[in-house]
């Protein structure tokens, strides 16, 4: 019998259905004996949802993968590159209250050592600040490589800040001009099924039913394939509900920032993201705590407007489903679950599961077991967001009720509650983060630890290895910041050698 599952059907666009019609697409084996084909079905009226705006440097491997160039990405999208993420006022609300999250790790070395180095060596800096160059190079607006480099190589680790609409539309073209994705324009108006709940088809109202082995439900919170499954609501650790959107023009010689910064407020937090053309700037609150009418004011204070403003209203629950595979019908991207933006963990959850599907393609047979093991993985994955997510609450020092509420012992989860007594002790150490392919690195929980400003554990009474010596960093460090260019000066040059081009096509 032939158990082959060679025909995918991605129901649903945007970031989730196009990078998914892409990833399957590219990794196809056209002289199999049963190759793959993908079609993906979207309403010709239902507008996306963005989900995002920052990426983390998994992209740059996504894109590789698919066969996008870089610069022909970062000129399409609108796109400029990220360090890492920038706190202001999330530990104590005070004008210096400043820390950075990177996506470079800290040099190697043991990390009870690492943090008795810092506190014996550099006592007093911020502890991103002495590990890698990253923070001091973002500080300065300058990109993370040199246009000689090989794409998507870099002197730092890095990812990227795009306008999402724009990703989507790249992706669109990619996926049905390049990657022979077939695209079919439609509304889905029913669904068949299996007596056993599998898809057989869905059925569009001008070209019919649309037979697959394989469904990837891209349609958001519609969620129209996996409906049924329960939603896990996780509003109860993570309080924000709803976010305030606008876009704010830039002058074309400004400096673009090299990071996503988040300010926090009374109720909430601030996202800033600056693009070559425009900065996206969002308000996220919590409703229990925060009138909208509040917000809106709070966004206009942040950006010094004199004017009124009329934001985007996004309203958002927290959570996700209990299962994200289930039969023949894989949930990716918001129909899968969505969790408030801080961190920008909503497109790396769709590089993930399309990484996990296809490092494990299944065949008719293996569907459930392949099934199983992978909703382990995601559950497992959600949990640990979450619980990142939290940490930037529950370690802040700032008063009020939304910020009492996050400390609050019963919206803590039980496993972060024990970390949290441990590093009181210790650092954050591999052991803590068992999976060989975690989303949050031990490193990732020091910088938001030491940033915030938690207590610094005595080095105890064992070896932690030879202190590490800071001075390489800070040489790097001087390095880069004398070779790499501004952001702004990268693209524009990016811009200017793809002008030949686009004549030479013209003609």
């Amino acid at each position: 019998m032939d158990t082959a599952i060679s025909k995918v059907v991605i129901v649903g666009g945007g970031t989730a259905g196009w990078l998914a019609a892409c990833r399957i697409a590219a990794a196809a084996r056209p002289s199999a004996a049963h190759p793959i084909t993908v079609t993906l079905v979207e309403s010709p009226d239902v507008a996306t949802i963005g989900v995002g705006e920052g990426t983390w440097p998994t992209m740059r491997a996504t894109l590789e993968r698919i066969g996008i160039g870089e610069a022909e990405f970062l000129l399409a999208c609108d796109a400029s590159f990220k360090h890492g993420s920038r706190f202001h006022g999330w530990a104590t609300g005070a004008a210096d209250d400043v820390y950075f999250h990177p996506f470079t790790p800290p040099l190697e070395a043991d990390a009870r050592a690492l943090v008795a180095a810092w506190q014996a060596e550099a006592a007093g800096a911020a502890f991103a600040d002495v590990v890698t160059p990253q923070s001091q190079v973002a500080g300065q607006c300058l990109a993370p490589r040199q246009r000689s480099m090989p794409d998507y190589a870099g002197a730092l680790n890095y990812g990227y800040h795009l306008d999402a609409g724009k990703l989507a539309a790249l992706l669109m073209r990619h996926a049905t001009e390049r990657l022979g994705v077939r695209h079919v324009r439609d509304h889905v108006i029913g669904v068949d099924r299996t007596e056993t709940g599998e898809v057989i088809a869905v059925n569009t109202r001008d070209t019919g039913a649309v037979a697959g082995d394989l469904f990837l439900d891209c349609t958001g919170h519609a969620a129209l394939l996996v409906g049924d499954v329960p939603f896990i609501d996780r509003s109860d650790v993570l309080f924000n509900d709803r976010a305030l959107a606008v876009q704010v023009p830039v002058a074309a010689d400004s400096p673009i920032a090299a990071q996503t910064d988040a300010t926090a407020h009374a109720a909430g937090w601030i996202w800033d993201i600056g693009l070559p053309t425009r900065r996206g700037v969002g308000c996220v609150y919590s409703s229990a705590h925060m009138s909208d009418d509040a917000a809106l004011e709070t966004l206009s204070a942040y950006l010094g407007s004199a004017e009124p403003i009329t934001p985007r209203r996004l309203t958002f629950r927290s959570g996700h489903r209990d299962r994200f595979w289930t039969g023949n019908c894989l949930a990716i991207g918001l129909s899968a679950g969505f969790l408030e933006p801080l961190e920008a963990s909503a497109i790396v959850t769709i590089e993930l599961a399309l990484d996990a599907l296809l490092d494990d393609w299944p065949t008719r047979e293996t569907m459930p077991l392949t099934a199983a093991r992978f909703n382990t993985l995601f559950r497992y994955r959600w949990d640990r967001i979450v619980e990142f997510l939290k940490l930037h609450y529950v370690l802040s020092r700032r008063e009020g009720r939304y910020w009492q509420d996050h400390r609050d012992p019963a919206s803590i989860p039980p496993r972060l509650a024990e970390l949290l007594a441990l590093w009181q002790h210790r650092p954050p150490t591999r052991a803590d983060l068992p999976m060989v392919d975690e989303l949050f690195p031990a490193a990732s929980y020091q910088y938001i630890l030491y940033g915030m400003g938690a207590r610094v554990p005595d080095p105890g009474p064992l070896r932690g290895g030879p202190l590490p010596s800071f001075g390489p960093i800070a040489q790097r460090t001087r390095g880069m910041v004398a070779t790499l260019p501004p952001i702004r000066a990268y693209l524009d040059a990016c811009r200017a050698a793809s002008q030949p081009i686009a004549m030479e096509h013209m003609n």
